[in-house]
């Protein structure tokens, strides 16, 4: 085959993509359906050119064209691994997860049901056995993942419709493909009655075996990825490998699913590359895989589509009556599954509620492609397949196919747009109408500043000023029409503008190098989470949400009792470094917010909502800090550390950006501009690690360290030693309560706690200490002490304290000094106790 004639026609199905996309917006059809048609003209033109004695001089490329090596394969290891890895990364896992159980529902309950379906209503109709039946129902069973997701991208369809049926048809084609695999092992060999049990107990297997491979193949490559990731170009083809490497290594090694492994792979890479590659270098990785998932899915759709006439080729008229037996089986098969399955499992709160309309959708949308065609091709392609089973597959398949992109998906806009699924909820309208009111009157404020600083024609200004003030004056009048709407969904709406905006900021800071890219996962989880509480439970869900995200959680906690019990120490260094970092950025990023709120919120809502709005972020910024002052009061060097690391860190983003504005204006050449810009970022790896923290305690070098016994001898240390008890508490636990009798003294050896006492509260540190007030005044007012970090305490009880006292001037000027702060004379502390003799 000339390579002239195969480079032509490669760039000719470049310029159809290139076509495509207009052309079907002017026809209102789906891009599939436009790349299909066009597909089908080509291979028929071609077909067409070839026979006709017309002209011979397009015969070289008609038989370019139908000559492509066109064969299952390359659907299946060369398209299908760019169309789901691509999906994966684009997909919104956390909202996808509110949904998991209908998706899971659909992409493997629903392809058993269709292909049993599909095969047994083939078998009563048809002279096929049944096994070939049960292969076709396999191969017909699976949405294409590269025709559903185009055309829910492509209208206005609800997210959460569109997140179910693109979940549905990334997670299918396992399903499917291992059907598949089963069923053409029985085709091949003869087995006229397959046994059904054995694809039921292969399936976990292949699912498990890709979940893993997958995964593994997803952390190996984002380590070797993380290693390189100052080296953009070498991050982004590391990436491209992954997919490939992935499905093959499933496939091929594992003989496990390799349409699962590349899901693991990309929903691992989704989650963990945010926060292991630099900001911009994930960026572009995501805007390279866009672009190849889009020229991927266009050229799957052509050249599956130039097979179509070759698949009908040999079609009976009985045959058409098989592909209808085909289509109502399937989509019967699917209704089950939509209106009889899913409801129940609603009904048994076993799966969220998905509403009437949009089941509707989804059973209209489960549309076929090429990897229905692909695997039909395989068939057609075995010589090991009896003939008539040959043709039949690929005339039913492609039938079916042809079916559902062309019945199916030029209709699908128009089923949604019926099902009102297509329009705003009145809230949502209502919120529109006010939102255009208060753009339209900071644009008339910008325009105007406009035509004064230009000067601008008089009597054009004033035609233009008409216009858009009356303009105005009618989103002004549909918004006071919009009073309706509730305080309760007003405060929903903002918290969800507010948590929006907080995760912009946080995306901003980390590409400004000021929040870490390490640290950048864990914050933008915990503001993801902010965002669906918000939607899912308004102001209780936001502000159950915000509480957690300074909360110690169940794995601090067992980090603790792991240190404390076996003295194993790096889960919790690494748990304490990490809390301490995310707590300093979400400091910063919760001072933006009350900007955001004045100056957008206001103007949409209101005063009172902007005041509730107000009041909610200070008390997550109040939460933060005493967060943050319990780390800082049991490890001030280390947060002056990350402090230090905070603010350099802004320093050099600022320098960057002087840098920048200089080359913009032309002040500096490009050869002083990169020398000064490899600079800052040599200066920046050299900082990337985060400074160490050491949380380890040696019992007795830490009682020589408290400045409280600096004056005993070391008998006296050892002596004190074995009379100190070690307790060790959890944040929010209650050390003492004001109702019980203090019967100790407590040493604080790290940690923080918070005392509080006749209205008034105080907040100890490492090297305090708390009870001698109680212990030394009778009838004192009593205290309740809560511990506001992970806290190790010294316990001494009141007849060793007494004695401790009595004979250490250290500790006599500790309590006098703590008295002094508490407002209590310190002499009726220690009118009692012997004053030692001076050494």
């Amino acid at each position: 085959m000339d390579i002239v004639l195969i480079t032509a026609t490669i760039a000719s199905l470049f310029v159809i993509i290139g076509v495509a996309e207009p052309l079907s917006e002017r026809a209102r059809l789906p891009y599939t359906v436009i790349l299909a048609l066009l597909g089908i003209l080509i291979a028929v033109a071609a077909s067409f050119f070839l026979r006709t004695e017309l002209t011979d001089a397009l015969n070289p490329v008609a038989e370019t064209i139908l000559a492509l090596p066109i064969r299952s394969n390359v659907f299946l290891y060369v398209f299908l691994p760019t169309l789901l890895f691509q999906a994966t990364l684009g997909m919104n896992l956390r909202r996808m997860m509110d949904d998991w159980v209908p998706i899971l529902v659909l992409a493997v309950v629903a392809v058993f049901v269709a292909t049993l379906s599909v095969g047994y209503a083939l078998s009563w109709v048809s002279t096929l056995p049944l096994a070939a039946c049960l292969l076709i129902g396999a191969i017909v069973s699976t949405t294409d993942p590269s025709a559903v997701v185009s055309i829910f991208r492509s209208i206005s369809a609800p997210r959460r419709l569109s997140r179910i049926i693109e979940g549905e048809s990334l997670l299918n084609d396992a399903a499917a493909i291992a059907l598949f695999g089963l069923f053409m092992g029985f085709v091949m060999i003869g087995v006229p009655n397959p046994e059904l049990g054995t694809a039921a107990r292969q399936f976990p297997i292949l699912i498990a075996g890709g979940a893993l491979t997958g995964w593994l193949a997803a952390r190996v490559g984002l380590w070797i990825m993380a290693s390189f990731s100052v080296h953009e170009l070498a991050v982004i083809s590391i990436s491209i490998a992954l997919p490939y490497l992935a499905y093959i290594g499933a496939e091929q090694l594992v003989g496990a699913s390799g349409v699962i492994a590349v899901v693991a792979a990309g929903l691992t890479l989704n989650l963990a590359g945010p926060g292991r590659l630099p900001p911009q270098a994930w960026i572009n990785l995501r805007e390279v895989w866009d672009l190849l998932a889009h020229w991927a899915g266009a050229l799957i759709f052509i050249l599956a589509a130039l097979l179509i006439p070759r698949l009908l080729e040999g079609a009976r008229p009985g045959d058409f009556i098989l592909i209808g037996v085909v289509v109502i089986a399937a989509i019967a098969a699917r209704a089950v599954i939509l209106f009889g399955l899913l409801p129940l499992l609603s009904f048994l709160r076993l799966s969220p509620v998905v509403e009437r309309p949009y089941r509707t959708a989804i059973l209209w949308g489960g549309l076929r492609g090429a990897v229905t065609l692909a695997l039909a091709l395989a068939v057609t392609e075995s010589i090991r397949v009896p003939i008539e089973v040959k043709r039949l597959v690929g005339i039913l398949a492609t039938g079916f196919t042809l079916f559902t992109l062309m019945a199916q998906g030029s209709t699908l806009r128009w089923i949604i747009a019926r099902l009102g699924l297509d329009r705003l909820s009145p809230i949502d309208e209502a919120m529109a109408r006010q939102v255009v009111a208060v753009a339209l009157q900071t644009v008339r404020e910008d325009v105007a500043r406009t035509t004064e600083a230009y000067d601008l024609t008089h009597d054009v200004v004033r035609t233009e000023a008409k216009s858009f003030g009356e303009r105005l004056e009618r989103a002004v009048k549909a918004a006071e029409e919009s009073d309706d709407i509730l305080d309760r969904d007003r405060i929903t709406l903002g918290l969800i503008a507010l948590a929006g905006f907080e995760r912009d900021r946080i995306l901003q800071k980390v590409r400004e190098g000021t929040i870490s890219a390490s640290m950048a996962e864990q914050i933008l989880l915990e503001a993801d989470r902010l965002l669906e509480a918000a939607r899912s439970g308004g102001r209780s869900g936001y502000q159950r949400v915000a509480r957690r995200s300074v909360a110690y959680g169940r794995a601090m906690r067992l980090a603790v009792a792991i240190h404390t019990r076996f003295g194993i120490s790096a889960p919790l260094v690494r748990m304490t470094a990490d809390r301490f970092e995310k707590l300093l950025s979400q400091q910063l990023i919760l001072r933006d917010l009350d900007v955001f709120i004045d100056n957008r919120i206001r103007r949409i809502h209101g005063r009172r909502v902007a005041e509730l709005l107000h009041d909610m972020t200070a008390r997550r910024i109040e939460m933060v800090e005493t967060g943050l002052d319990g780390l800082r009061l049991q490890y001030p060097g280390y947060a002056e550390e990350l402090e230090r690391r905070f603010i350099r860190r802004t320093a050099w983003r600022m320098e960057e950006r002087e840098y920048i504005s200089m080359r913009e204006d032309g002040l500096i050449g490009a050869e002083v501009f990169t020398t000064l810009t490899q600079d800052i970022a040599r200066r920046r790896a050299e900082a990337k690690e985060r400074p160490s923290l050491d949380i380890s305690l040696k019992r007795l070098e830490l009682v020589r360290q408290f400045p409280l016994f600096a004056d005993l001898d070391d008998r006296a240390l050892r002596r004190l030693n074995r009379a100190l008890k070690f307790r060790y508490v959890s944040p929010d636990d209650i050390i003492v309560r004001k109702e019980n009798t203090m019967k100790n003294v407590y040493f604080i050896a790290s940690g923080a706690v918070e005392l509080e006492s006749a209205g008034q509260t105080w907040r100890l540190g490492r090297g305090e200490m708390f009870g001698q007030v109680a212990i030394l005044i009778k009838n004192a007012r009593r205290a309740q002490v809560r511990a506001i970090a992970p806290t190790t305490l010294l316990v001494l009880d009141i007849v060793r304290f007494r004695a401790l006292l009595d004979r250490s001037r250290a500790l006599q000027n500790a309590v006098r000094e703590s008295a002094e702060k508490r407002g209590i004379d310190p002499d009726r502390l220690l009118d009692d106790v012997q004053v030692p003799a001076q050494a």
